[in-house]
């Protein structure tokens, strides 16, 4: 068998032929309005993989779907934040998330009652 590309929007999809044997060859993602990001698969067997997956009938190894989806997605958001530089209100955002290591955690309370200060009014 020689081997064949199949592009693809679909990252489930894109996951399934990753996860069945098949090499990703590129990420590209067009800003048209909205960006959409496309999937280059290559390999053997992918039109029998594809027809499978289209039909239902299409088994994997669900830790290796997970693994490949997870992939999938760390390609593409490294993908979109190098093409997109983060704006002003993303570096602020950023600047708190990092700062948020000194704050207090918890619920703060204003009269600081302990629990032994209750009284259970059910119980006389």
């Amino acid at each position: 068998m020689e081997p064949i590309s199949l592009e693809t929007t679909d990252i489930f999809r894109g996951a399934f032929l990753l996860a069945s044997g098949g090499d990703l060859a590129g990420v590209r993602v067009r800003a048209n309005g909205k960006r959409i990001a496309t999937f280059l698969i290559t390999g053997t067997g992918l039109d029998r993989l594809d027809r499978d997956y289209r039909c239902g009938k299409a088994l994997v190894n669900p830790l290796e779907l997970r693994e490949s989806l997870n992939h999938l997605r760390d390609i593409l958001f490294e993908k979109l934040r190098e093409d997109d530089p983060p704006t002003p209100r993303l570096r602020r955002a950023s600047a708190v998330v990092e700062n948020y290591g000194g704050i207090k955690r918890g619920r703060a309370r204003d009269d600081d009652r302990k629990r032994g200060d209750r009284v259970d009014k059910g119980r006389g």
